[in-house]
């Protein structure tokens, strides 16, 4: 259970967070596998979740962030909050392994538990990959019980942000898992200005450091281990009211809700 006055989160690596509200118990776009195709993880121990989540946020249908396998492999039949079109392949694909699916669009709404769910928008590629038909928009999530916590799913800048404030915790993607960051990514300096402009009181960066293809160490290492440490750096110069917490995969931290 969450203590009063705080929520707890738990870094699994990748986009995969374990946030406890209220009671209420979430996880987002859960990557709970050591081998994702060319990637392998690198860094943490593969997540053994023993407790069930009321609810999983999937924030886009890429196969790091949408992940059929890890979804079966949850413990329970937990909601599944997924973007708006995203429901039929969900449900095609999981069969009767799914739970109930509730589907979402920017500014859209669902209660789990004791907090409200609202889907916020997000600047990135809403396809499930270059060879599939399925698209849906890619979206994140605005978590409002003890604390207003927006998970940023995998996005750029975009100008809606200032809009999300003020919040307490930004799960905030800093980096990728490759040598290179297209359109639709933050990287350390992106995302310390997405936090400026929600007024995050607290920010936790993701979505870096954990998985790798094989040998971009070799090429790239500068782009695995550092965008953390470098995100706390650019969003003490640019959001001094942010206080950053850099988690390793695996790790937990009591986030204080004023």
């Amino acid at each position: 259970m969450t203590e009063t006055g705080t929520v707890r989160l738990t870094w699994h690596g990748h986009s995969t967070v374990w946030i406890e509200d209220s009671g209420t118990r979430l996880l987002t776009d859960p990557l709970l596998r050591d081998r994702l195709a060319h990637l392998r993880r690198r860094r943490g121990p593969r997540p053994h979740l023993t407790d069930a989540p009321d609810a999983v946020l999937v924030s886009h249908l890429h196969a790091d962030h949408l992940d059929f396998a890890s979804l079966r492999r949850l413990p329970g039949r937990p909601t599944l909050v997924v973007p708006a079109g995203a429901g039929a392949l969900v449900r095609r694909t999981l069969g009767p392994a799914a739970g109930p699916c509730v589907e979402l669009a920017p500014g859209e709404t669902t209660t789990v538990g004791e907090v409200r769910v609202t889907a916020v928008p997000a600047a990135h590629d809403g396809g499930r990959g270059p060879w599939s038909r399925h698209r849906a928009a890619a979206v994140g999530y605005l978590v409002q019980g003890q604390a207003r916590t927006w998970f940023a799913g995998d996005t750029g800048l975009f100008d809606e942000m200032g809009k999300l404030g003020p919040l307490d915790v930004a799960l905030v993607p800093v980096g990728g898992w490759g040598p290179t960051l297209p359109a639709g990514h933050l990287d350390p300096a992106g995302a310390a200005e997405a936090v400026r402009r929600a007024a995050a009181a607290w920010a936790v960066p993701i979505h870096f450091g954990t998985f790798w293809p094989i040998g971009c160490d070799r090429i790239r290492p500068d782009r695995f281990l550092p965008p953390g440490e470098e995100f706390a750096r650019q969003a003490g110069a640019v959001s001094p009211g942010t206080r950053v917490r850099v988690l390793r995969p695996g790790e937990s931290c009591a986030v204080p809700v004023s």
